[in-house]
């Protein structure tokens, strides 16, 4: 399958100060990557960066949140035939080479969906410990309400067949979608593994990072959309 067939869909909120260099480490990586970056609303110049790359670029009005923001970038690769489409995060913590990793698992018809998981490779480096109860709290979450058995639940770094995508309805628009994924997953019995990734901690990246009053939200969010 041709490299022009897979699409990198980024969601960017107020990364003016780090997309430059994100969208710079993937198009060295592969030039031949569709990159569609989603500017969610920013109040910088996320937006005006991310044009100065040969790269499709979409604004939303308002900030609606990540979970929104993917869904936007899932549905203009589809509508441009996307054969694989990757979700990566526009702070900088991730690795283009990884991209390359859960690409090739897809490609060679192993699975469905493959997912990054930031603790099947060397523990990750700067990890704040409020990240860390953070991702216990979601992926014993994920176990408890879809039988899905992972170790990385709110990892942005995945690969999905088109196909299977098309199965997906992200009603989640903030941070719990990254739940909603998993749980789409196993209720669509798609064929799904999780492949180390690395993830570099940054000052910069750990200030974005998720507080125990998201996690609540996240929690909150997702045992709502149980319900509805």
């Amino acid at each position: 399958m041709a490299c022009s067939s897979i699409w990198v869909v980024i969601p960017a909120y107020n990364e003016g100060k780090v997309i430059r260099n994100v969208l710079r480490e993937l198009l060295d990586y592969n030039p031949s990557y569709h990159i569609v970056v989603i500017d969610d609303g920013s109040c910088d110049e996320t937006a005006a960066v991310a044009r100065s790359f040969p790269v499709h670029v979409l604004v939303h009005p308002i900030n609606l949140g990540q979970g929104a923001t993917l869904a936007t970038g899932i549905k203009y690769a589809l509508q441009e035939n996307a054969e694989v489409i990757v979700t990566f995060d526009a702070d900088g913590q991730m690795l283009p080479q990884d991209i390359g990793v859960l690409v090739n698992e897809v490609l060679n018809g192993r699975v469905d969906v493959a997912t990054g998981s930031r603790f099947l490779a060397s523990p990750p480096v700067g990890m704040s410990k409020m990240k860390k109860i953070v991702l216990k709290l979601g992926t014993e979450f994920t176990k408890l309400t879809t039988g899905l058995s992972v170790t990385d639940t709110h990892n942005g770094i995945r690969a999905f067949k088109a196909e299977a995508l098309r199965k997906f309805v992200i009603t989640q628009n903030q941070m719990a979608h990254a739940s909603e994924i998993l749980a789409q997953i196993a209720r669509n019995k798609l064929v799904h593994r999780e492949l180390p990734v690395t993830i570099r901690y940054t000052q910069y990246s750990n200030s974005k990072g998720q507080s125990v009053l998201n996690a609540i939200n996240i929690l909150f969010e997702l045992f709502m959309g149980d319900k509805k």
